[in-house]
């Protein structure tokens, strides 16, 4: 029996963050669409990684908040964990959302769910299940997985990855996680306030990819909680230990072992690109991901690529936000046939640790490689009324501008900065100056108003032009 042929215009492989908005779009505008998913509609966002995370953060925090209440005159009280409660509340979270990314939904919005792996078998067909698939157009939005390094011994335990870890039901008694990226901080200081005994394990240095003045801001907080951090290590073997790990861990030569019951690797992600038959469609691909040019279009230009699986193109951007960023720029090239291309800077990134990290566009060292002579601008919490008056002053907002005041990019530790980095996103898309954004008004009191004094201060500086003194008293003489 010969395999059902279908032609849409547009084939979507992958129901992540990427691959759902492309097609929820393109069936909107009356496209046919074909979304392919062999897994858990949502992709990694929704089962594994951003909402199950915050949910767990969520509770740490929770718990934080009750155990450090003196601060506000209120009786401290040290949180009793519920496991099983934990439990259900992070999954209840993920139930909760599941509807708006479900199979029924998108059937709902006219678009032909099928659910089997999708492997192309030409340059213009894709074969999933019992069904071939010949689409004018095709997007690969099969995401990332959990990267597994090659660490001896590693096979003989049982380890956790952000796709296990959030099945467990027991507190665990000492959990230690490799790898000291924003992942391996957020679960560490997240079960360290849930209870656990947590050691964190970073060959280099921890939060790495962030300045390193705005990451000692948290890495002070993880190790006032009790995080037994370790940077500069590296994990030299895995042995098992009961039904836990025993790591052996070397720095400066010297070795010494840790021992847990519960280990986590958060040693980054890789994209999905095995079983796809990329080769069969003419898409160069390496480890880095599925190679595209800034208009996420691949070596065939017929297929383009969205999310955590493309290359060096995204610039290593591998978040939902980014994922629903390439989606527009891939639906203008292939509806409207328009030159859209991305700019990689403009993808905000935050680590949601307490205090959360955000940060936009280049920071201090990124604009120096580039040539810059940067003004930076800065402005501490400790000096914004709201913060005050909700007893967490911890941390800065740190803009960098040219000398004429144009906004390069801007990074901030502190009480909700993923929330306030948002308009310096903006003001990089829209080139805003450091001018305009002091001329912004502010809610009072609200945090918000750090990124104001930012920019006023740099507006400051300007004002202290010789010229500008000369220009003044000239003017008096005029009444």
């Amino acid at each position: 029996m010969s395999a059902t042929i279908l032609r849409p215009d547009l084939c979507v492989i992958g129901a992540g963050a990427g691959g759902l908005s492309v097609a929820a779009t393109a069936a909107a505008m009356g496209v046919p669409v074909v979304l392919v998913e062999k897994g858990s509609m949502g992709g990694d966002c929704l089962n594994f990684g951003c909402v199950p995370s915050k949910a767990l953060i969520a509770a740490g925090h929770a718990a934080q908040t009750m155990r450090s209440a003196a601060r506000f005159g209120l009786g401290p009280v040290e949180p009793t964990v519920d496991p099983a409660a934990l439990h259900a509340h992070v999954h209840a979270v993920i139930a909760g959302i599941a509807p708006t990314d479900s199979r029924a939904r998108f059937e709902a919005l006219g678009v032909r769910v099928i659910e089997a792996a999708a492997r192309f078998v030409s340059r213009d067909m894709v074969e999933a299940g019992d069904v071939r698939i010949k689409a004018r157009r095709f997007v690969v939005a099969t995401g990332s997985s959990p990267a597994i390094p090659r660490i001896p011994g590693l096979e003989t335990v049982r380890f956790l990855t952000n796709e296990t870890l959030f099945d467990l039901n027991t507190t665990p008694t000492r959990l230690i996680i490799v790898g000291g990226g924003a992942i391996g901080v957020e679960i560490a200081q997240a079960w360290r306030r849930l209870g656990a005994e947590v050691a964190l394990l970073e060959a280099g240095r921890a939060l790495g990819r962030e300045d390193p003045e705005l990451a000692a801001v948290v890495i002070d907080q993880l190790v006032r909680e009790g995080v037994d951090l370790r940077e500069g290590t590296n994990v030299a073997r895995v042995e098992p230990n009961g039904e836990g790990a025993r790591v052996i861990v070397e720095r400066d030569g010297v070795e010494s072992a840790l021992e847990g019951s519960h280990l986590l690797i958060a040693t980054g992600r890789e994209p999905n690109v095995d079983g796809l038959g990329l080769e069969a469609a003419g898409v160069a691909f390496d480890r880095v991901g599925i190679r595209t040019g800034t208009n996420l279009r691949t070596t065939n230009r017929r297929v383009y690529a969205v999310g955590d699986v493309v290359g060096a193109a995204a610039g290593g951007a591998r978040f939902t936000h980014a994922a629903n960023y390439h989606a527009g720029i891939v639906l203008r090239a292939t509806l409207f046939r328009l030159r859209a291309r991305i700019a990689p800077t403009l993808a905000p990134r935050v680590t949601y640790s307490d205090p959360e990290i955000a940060s936009v566009g280049l920071d201090e060292a990124a604009a120096r490689e580039a040539g810059y002579a940067p003004l930076v601008l800065r402005w501490p919490f400790a000096e914004n009324d709201r913060a005050r008056a909700e007893r967490d002053t911890r941390g800065h907002i740190k803009v960098i501008a040219t000398k004429r005041g144009r906004i390069l990019g801007a990074g901030i530790v502190g009480p909700r900065a993923g929330e306030l980095i948002a308009p310096w996103q903006l003001a990089l898309t829209k080139k805003l100056s450091i001018g305009d954004m002091a001329g912004m008004i502010m809610p009072y009191p609200t945090l918000s108003e750090v990124s104001r004094r930012a920019a006023v201060a740099g507006v400051a500086r300007g004002l202290r032009n010789p010229w500008l003194g000369r220009a003044l008293r000239f003017l008096r003489w005029f009444g």
